[in-house]
C-alpha cells in the first residue's frame, strides 16, 4: 500500500511536469532548473545573466525560508516569485505550475527556477524544466561528483564557479574532471568566476545556444 501511494505522488508530479513543458512549448519559452549547494553561486549565476541575454527573464526563487535572494533579483527589475517550502528539501512541479500562472510570462521568455540548496533531493523531482543546470563551486571541494553522482548525471550543464579561489584553496581540477567523466561522457562544463567575470562570455554563449535549440 505504501509503495502505491509513493507511485501516485511521483506520477502526479510527472504529469504536471509534462503539462508545464507543453505550456512552455506553446509559449516558445525555456525553463532552466538551477540546482546546487547553498552558497555555490546559484543566485549569482542568475543575476550575472540578467541584462546580458536578449530575452524576457522571469525567476522563481525557492528557499526553505526567507526572501533574501528573491529581493536581490527583483531589485534588478526582474519579475520574481518566491516559494518557501517550510522545510521541504526540493521544489515540485505543482508549485512551479502555480508560479507560472501567476507570472503570466510573455512569449519567447526564459524562466530560471532556483531550486532548494542541496545536492540530493532536487535531482529526483522533475519540475517541468527544459534543462537542468548544476552550479558547483571550487570552494566546495573537488570530490562532489564522486559523492553526488545522481545530481551530475542528470545535468545538461555543469557550471564550475568560484574559480578565482581554486588555486588558493588547493582545488584539484583534474580530480574533479575525472569524477565527472566517470559519471557521464562529454558533460557540458563551463568554468566561471562571478566575482572577476572569468568565463562569463562563454557561459552566456552556452545559455544562448541552449535556448536557441528549443526555439
Amino acid at each position: 500500500m505504501e509503495i502505491k501511494i509513493l507511485k501516485d505522488i511521483l506520477q502526479r508530479n510527472e504529469d504536471r511536469a509534462n503539462q508545464i513543458r507543453s505550456f512552455l512549448n506553446e509559449k516558445k519559452s525555456v525553463l532552466f532548473n538551477v540546482m546546487g549547494s547553498p552558497g555555490a553561486g546559484k543566485t549569482s549565476f542568475i543575476t550575472s545573466l540578467i541584462n546580458r541575454i536578449d530575452k524576457n527573464i522571469y525567476v522563481i526563487e525557492g528557499d526553505v525560508a526567507s526572501s533574501i535572494d528573491a529581493q536581490k533579483i527583483a531589485s534588478l527589475g526582474v519579475k520574481t516569485i518566491q516559494i518557501n517550502t517550510g522545510g521541504a528539501c526540493h521544489l515540485v512541479s505543482e508549485t512551479i505550475f502555480d508560479a507560472l500562472n501567476e507570472l503570466k510570462i510573455d512569449e519567447g521568455s526564459i524562466i530560471f527556477v532556483e531550486n532548494i540548496g542541496n545536492l540530493i533531493c532536487p535531482a529526483s523531482f522533475d519540475i517541468g524544466e527544459n534543462y537542468r543546470i548544476v552550479i558547483s563551486s571550487a570552494a566546495e571541494g573537488d570530490d562532489k561528483p564522486y559523492k553526488y553522482p545522481d545530481m551530475f548525471e542528470k545535468a545538461d550543464l555543469v557550471v564550475l564557479s568560484k574559480m578565482d579561489v581554486a588555486d588558493i584553496i588547493g582545488f584539484d581540477k583534474q580530480n574533479y574532471l575525472n569524477g565527472l567523466n566517470m559519471i557521464k561522457d562529454n558533460i557540458n562544463l563551463v568554468e566561471v568566476s562571478f566575482k572577476t567575470g572569468y568565463g562569463l562570455d562563454n557561459l552566456i554563449q552556452t545559455i544562448n545556444k541552449m535556448v536557441e535549440s528549443k526555439s
